[in-house]
């Protein structure tokens, strides 16, 4: 149930930088244990601050392994993303990835926690 996934002292969020292609298949393995958040960002859009703001503000999960991608400096890694786990690519996104699938997957201003939790509790009945 969404009881395990409780609230962080300050809603903070402890970002993994994917910065290389084997790091997509560790979050595929860490995934088998508890659910792996993808935020894929692009350092030059303002929607995309946006989006990660509203991300960061609303964070109120403990058992979920976050990963951060700059779109700008490894496209190659968000299309190898997009060709993994069978989505289209766009900026920004999250994927939530649970046993080696993507359960979740949003963009722009349809990034949701509450959507998240919804998802995971789904997931965990």
């Amino acid at each position: 149930m969404l009881t395990q996934f409780l609230q962080l002292p300050d809603n903070m969020i402890s970002w993994h930088n994917l910065q290389e292609t084997h790091q997509i298949q560790q979050l595929i393995s860490s995934s088998q244990k508890h659910p792996v958040l993808i935020f894929k960002h692009s350092t030059t859009c303002s929607i995309s601050h946006m989006a990660k703001m509203r991300l960061e503000e609303n964070w109120n999960f403990s058992n979920i392994e976050t990963w951060y991608l700059d779109l700008k400096q490894f496209r190659n890694l968000s299309d190898q993303i997009a060709e993994t786990f069978s989505v289209h690519h766009e900026s920004p996104q999250v994927l939530l990835i649970e046993n080696g699938e993507c359960i979740y997957e949003a963009s722009h201003f349809d990034i949701s926690c509450d959507e998240m939790a919804e998802v995971i509790d789904y997931h965990h009945k």
